[in-house]
């Protein structure tokens, strides 16, 4: 498959997990991808794989909460490549706690890297996007964004991505831009290995139970996220925008 054959796409948080897997992905599809990350040394692992199967991709680090700091790096990435067609705002991090003791800073925290940092690559990207009448942004949400115990700062900023999806679908559509967002449940991933462990529980006994409350009986792969990722990015989904899909095995 070549759907992607000369296009450039910018997938944040690609180190690992859904991002890896996505960058790999567009990769495989004809995408030149830059993947980036907090650090260009996090990063070059995914570029590195990408480039030893015969794919194009360059590494780059950049602090995605960091409005200049983005700034910055699409301008790189714009110079190194000619232009930019597709983002993927995947970066996110935790920082679970119980409401009644979050603290300011892991309320702060989590709602710069999963939520500002989108503000902050989707405007950056869309300087580019506007100018081609092209382009396609799709962020992650999460499952979360409908209430989840111990997520108050993560479901606020997941949900906060719903909403920045749509309203950026109705004032970019004119310029040929469609915005879309993708909303995982469970996907066994290291960030979920970690609310495992944050609970008290090994990872196979998490996922289990996760499964157990899953319609599908099992949990979700980063490439099961990928693959819908690169739907919502590719002209099969040419009038699909301003939606959240949400990929959960079923879960309600």
């Amino acid at each position: 498959m070549s759907r992607f054959t000369d296009k450039i796409a910018v997938v944040t948080g690609a180190a690992q997990g859904i991002g890896a897997a996505t960058a790999h992905r567009l990769a495989e599809e004809g995408a030149a991808v830059a993947v980036v990350d907090l650090t260009a040394e996090r990063a070059q692992g995914t570029a590195d794989a990408i480039n030893a199967k015969g794919g194009t991709a360059r590494a780059y680090g950049c602090d995605v909460a960091d409005h200049e700091a983005v700034e910055a790096v699409f301008a790189q990435i714009a110079a190194d490549f000619g232009t930019l067609h597709i983002l993927v705002n995947n970066a996110g991090i935790t920082r679970d706690g119980l409401f009644f003791k979050m603290s300011k800073n892991d309320w702060d925290t989590v709602l710069a890297v999963n939520l500002t940092s989108a503000y902050n690559c989707a405007q950056a990207a869309q300087k580019y996007m506007v100018g081609q009448r092209y382009g396609k942004i799709v962020s992650l949400s999460s499952r979360s964004a409908l209430g989840n115990r111990g997520q108050a700062n993560y479901a606020a900023a997941k949900a906060g991505i719903q909403g920045l999806t749509a309203t950026l679908a109705i004032e970019l559509g004119p310029y040929g831009i469609n915005v879309n967002a993708v909303a995982p449940g469970y996907i066994a991933t290291a960030m979920t290995a970690a609310t495992a462990e944050r609970v008290g529980s090994t990872t196979e006994d998490h996922q289990q139970l996760a499964a157990e409350r899953t319609p599908l009986r099992r949990v979700g792969r980063p490439e099961e996220v990928a693959s819908v990722v690169t739907f919502l990015a590719s002209e099969d989904a040419s009038y699909v925008s301003g939606q959240t899909l949400y990929i959960n095995g079923g879960a309600r």
